[in-house]
């Protein structure tokens, strides 16, 4: 032990009016001790515990709010929904007009690169407005630049069948900020066509992307030696030189599906069935503005959305006081509706890109990328 430890030896300084003792030193009550600290007893351990309850409990208010919360957004989706079966329907987003409004105007949504999807979110919007007595007319909002011939031909399909199931109600088509190739064929379903002051449109043409490889397989060694039942089974292959047959053929299945695009386009549009030479000379794959389209009596009038819900209104003898403008949203989990999860048809994932590298016929506007779902 240290003679200078502070912690067990003090200093003593004598008072002046102290006395000393017989033998000359200063009395015991005179040694000041070190000052003893107190605990914090009972008081402090309550008090702690106090303050840790009342955290949790304003976390579990503040989680209870949130649950609470989105259990009442999904349940005012769901409480949207009139005659559809909740098993696959989707639910309704108010957009303009009387809230309360029985008659509605389906604003039915086609966005990003046209894959054709049986079950996919275009498909159940269309089914959903069949079903439902209510809908009076639809605005077709296409923002897209294509996509596959099949896909393309497929939903201008289901937009028939959708207008003749409901007694040819009235269709009006909003074209987005492109509305190019197949997003062009999927319009002539409309019994009007606007087109915003920016939008791009046009591109009336059929494209089979081809990628080649030859060369490159050659410097790094490889080869390819298909076994085939026949000469054209391989055609389109990437490791392969195309053939003068296979470009013929080739050229045969664009050619047909080129006349077909011109066909639905004149069964669209009165101009062109009444002058087809002018369609032709449209028909080059030029993409086309808006003021563009409407010379060429590709669209019929430079509008933005509101203004083709309006005509689809007028059309159908609605207006806003007496019916309200909706679109679709995919049916929601509860944990999407927390999170405000989406899930569109035209997420560029896997199989998209594998498709767009598969030799296939596409109406598809060139060096466009997809445009993604907001």
């Amino acid at each position: 032990m240290s003679m200078h430890d502070d912690s067990i030896y003090a200093t003593v300084t004598p008072e002046p009016n102290e006395s000393r003792g017989s033998h000359g030193s200063y009395s015991s009550d005179h040694y000041r001790q070190p000052p003893q600290s107190s605990g914090r007893g009972c008081t402090g351990f309550f008090l702690g515990c106090g303050v840790v309850l009342i955290i949790m409990l304003v976390g579990g208010f503040l989680i209870l709010s949130v649950i609470v919360g989105g259990v009442a957004q999904l349940s005012a989706s769901v409480g949207e929904l009139a005659n559809v079966s909740l098993d696959d329907a989707l639910t309704e987003k108010h957009v303009s007009g009387n809230r309360k409004a029985d008659d509605k105007i389906a604003i039915l949504t086609i966005d990003g690169i046209i894959t054709g999807a049986e079950d996919g979110f275009v498909a159940k919007q269309i089914r959903q407005i069949i079903k439902d007595d209510n809908v009076k007319a639809v605005v077709l909002r296409v923002d897209s630049p294509g996509g596959t011939m099949s896909g393309s031909d497929y939903y201008h399909y289901l937009l028939k069948k959708m207008k003749r199931e409901r007694d040819g109600f009235p269709i009006v088509v909003s074209m987005g900020s492109i509305a190019a190739s197949g997003g062009y064929y999927v319009s002539m379903v409309g019994d009007e066509i606007f087109a915003e002051r920016s939008t791009i449109t046009g591109s009336i043409g059929v494209v089979v992307p081809m990628f080649k490889a030859v060369e490159l397989s050659k410097k790094i060694g490889i080869e390819s030696m298909p076994i085939t039942s026949g000469p054209l089974k391989s055609m389109g292959s990437m490791m392969q030189p195309m053939t003068d047959e296979e470009k013929v053929v080739w050229e045969r299945l664009i050619d047909d599906n080129f006349n077909r695009f011109k066909e639905v386009i004149r069964e669209g549009r009165e101009e062109f069935a009444k002058d087809p030479a002018s369609l032709d000379k449209l028909a080059t794959g030029q993409i086309y503005t808006a003021t563009e389209a409407e010379a060429n009596h590709l669209i019929d009038r430079i509008g933005f959305l509101d203004d083709a819900v309006a005509a689809a209104m007028n059309r159908a003898g609605l207006d806003e006081k007496n019916s309200k403008a909706i679109k679709y949203r995919p049916k929601l989990k509860f944990l999407d509706v927390l999170l405000e999860a989406r899930t569109p048809d035209n997420i560029l994932g896997k199989k998209t890109l594998l498709d767009l590298t598969t030799p296939r016929l596409y109406l598809l506007c060139p060096n466009v990328l997809p445009i993604l779902d907001e």
